[in-house]
């Protein structure tokens, strides 16, 4: 009888952990649009803009710290930004700046969520709370600028 409370605890403990990393996204159509890169004063950076021309995700090394941050543009704050790869998700501590309305993560260059978005199959995606998923689709321009940050 024991065994079977901590079975049931522990699966009521682990369900809000998963669902913090978003829905899954593996077969969500990327939305058009392209992916450019540059290389900029301190590392570099991948822009994606939708067809539009209305930029919706960045991707910036700073080399000198190591670190890569993503931000997604955002009307509002949140406390999390989930990431979805075809081969992990997770959901990432996330601040938010009313100046640039971008919702931003920062990873260290190494992080293995890098290694996903870089090697994702088809499409790479990023919720915040209750907006829609936004899904983009994965080009090597994302790989770039994190082999960047790792040199």
């Amino acid at each position: 009888m024991r065994f079977l409370i901590v079975v049931g605890f522990a699966a009521a403990v682990a369900t809000p952990l998963c669902a913090q990393s978003g829905p899954d996204l593996s077969t969500a159509v990327p939305i058009a649009g392209s992916w450019s890169y540059a290389a900029v004063g301190d590392g570099s950076e991948a822009l994606f803009a939708s067809l539009g021309g209305a930029p919706q995700l960045w991707i910036h090394c700073t080399r000198a710290t190591r670190r890569v941050s993503i931000a997604k543009a955002a009307a509002a704050a949140a406390p999390f930004l989930n990431v979805w790869t075809s081969a992990q998700a997770r959901s990432v501590p996330a601040s938010f700046n009313p100046a640039t309305g971008r919702l931003t993560v920062q990873l260290d260059a190494y992080d293995g969520l890098l290694d996903g978005i870089a090697n994702s199959r088809g499409r790479i995606g990023f919720t915040v709370a209750t907006q829609p998923s936004l899904v983009l689709p994965a080009w090597p321009e994302t790989a770039r600028v994190i082999e960047d940050c790792r040199a």
